[in-house]
């Protein structure tokens, strides 16, 4: 009784997981949990001060939900990307500080209108409208100077559908924890270790996550193998699951949380974010060469983007030139971090468990920091690209085919 009453005692006591922060009001051992910086608790407190109803204001539910929903906030900042754009090619040097300045303000006004949101479709929609936005310039000012042929046309505008496909094919979900999975493995873990009895029933080779029998099994890969209980859901997960706060739910294989998609990163959409990262960043840097070899037909390729003569003298050809400098930061950041996935995929390890690895200090950082090496669940460059190009995911049967587009 007092060992079970220790364990009790235990469970309410220890840490959460580090990539799990847990706000004080989770925890009924906190005697301040009414002072804590919990979004809904802080939203029902100030309606109670101010004597208002929970509900938006309408008779019906879901009127309510699709106004909460509405990120009218994000209007302005729509209008004046063009608008600083346009400014940003008056000059090069007003380009150069627009240009500088332009990811702060961007993140300024993140978190100005957006920051109490968890989920926020802030940074998709500013991708998506960047994007349409440079093709359409790309239609109506560099098309028209008989530069570029219909294949290089259709080329760039098959990378840009090449694009939005597999980012709708990556938003269909990273693979959610729930609570019949860890029910359907048991049962197939039975059934195996039943099928594969030898010598009368003396040894079992159980199929392991790593492909190995169990009673060949290190401890090192029995104690990865086992399923860990989620401190925030309250479920089984299987090994390598983390639990998104963004999202609220446990995802297998949990990668990160993309901003930029509004969507987590796991087990059934990685492969497809990799061909989104790959794909937007080759067609940007094609589309980029092209308006450059519009635009300086005189210089390199490689150093028209820094020198150009006489691209101020009209405001459509500076606006062609500073949208391709735009066009170049954000495909830099994007390429940057297409290294950093296919570095991890290499070395078989999530950005999650990176960041435990050095927060814990149990990983090494090679390749000048940019990947971390825990050697936990590596087996050699090839076998870790065909585990990742062969993965599935292990809930595809068990969840419905309900799709969140958005």
């Amino acid at each position: 009784l007092h060992l079970q009453q220790a364990i009790m005692q235990w469970e309410k006591l220890k840490p959460p997981e580090p990539d799990d922060p847990m706000c004080c009001c989770e925890c009924d051992l906190y005697q301040l949990g009414c002072c804590c910086n919990c979004e809904d608790l802080d939203e029902s407190f100030n309606r109670w001060l101010k004597d208002k109803p929970s509900t938006s204001g309408f008779q019906f539910p879901v009127f309510g939900a699709m106004v909460d929903n509405l990120e009218i906030s994000m209007i302005p900042a729509l209008l004046m990307l063009p608008l600083l754009l346009k400014v940003a090619a008056l000059h090069c040097l007003l380009g150069m500080i627009v240009l500088t300045a332009l990811p702060g303000l961007v993140l300024w006004y993140y978190y100005a209108t957006h920051r109490k949101k968890r989920r926020t479709l802030f940074f998709l929609t500013l991708a998506l409208y960047s994007l349409a936005y440079m093709y359409y310039l790309f239609i109506t000012e560099i098309l028209p100077r008989g530069d570029i042929s219909q294949l290089q046309v259709c080329t760039v505008t098959a990378g840009m559908i090449f694009t939005i496909v597999s980012l709708i094919h990556t938003k269909r979900g990273p693979g959610f924890v729930s609570a019949s999975l860890h029910e359907a493995h048991s049962h197939s873990q039975e059934a195996k270790k039943e099928s594969t009895q030898v010598n009368n029933g003396s040894i079992q080779l159980g199929a392991s996550p790593s492909g190995t029998p169990a009673a060949l099994q290190t401890p090192k890969e029995a104690l990865r193998a086992k399923w860990s209980r989620c401190p925030v859901c309250k479920i089984m997960r299987p090994p390598r699951a983390g639990h998104c706060r963004t999202c609220g739910s446990c995802v297998q294989r949990l990668d990160h949380h993309c901003i930029w998609i509004n969507s987590c990163v796991g087990q059934a959409n990685h492969r497809s974010f990799l061909l989104t990262l790959s794909v937007f960043v080759l067609t940007s840097l094609y589309g980029i060469s092209l308006v450059l070899c519009s635009l300086c037909p005189r210089q390199y390729l490689m150093t028209a983007l820094f020198y150009c003569p006489g691209v101020y003298s009209q405001s459509s050809t500076a606006l062609c030139f500073t949208c391709a400098w735009y066009s170049s930061i954000v495909a830099g950041g994007l390429l940057y971090l297409l290294v950093a996935q296919v570095l991890n995929i290499s070395f078989n390890v999530t950005e999650r468990e990176a960041q435990l690895a050095l927060r814990n200090k149990t990983g090494q950082s090679r390749l000048w920091g940019l990947v971390v090496d825990t050697g936990e669940y590596s087996r050699g460059f090839y076998q870790n690209w065909v585990e990742f190009l062969t993965m599935t995911d292990a809930s595809a049967s068990l969840r419905s085919s309900l799709t969140d587009l958005v």
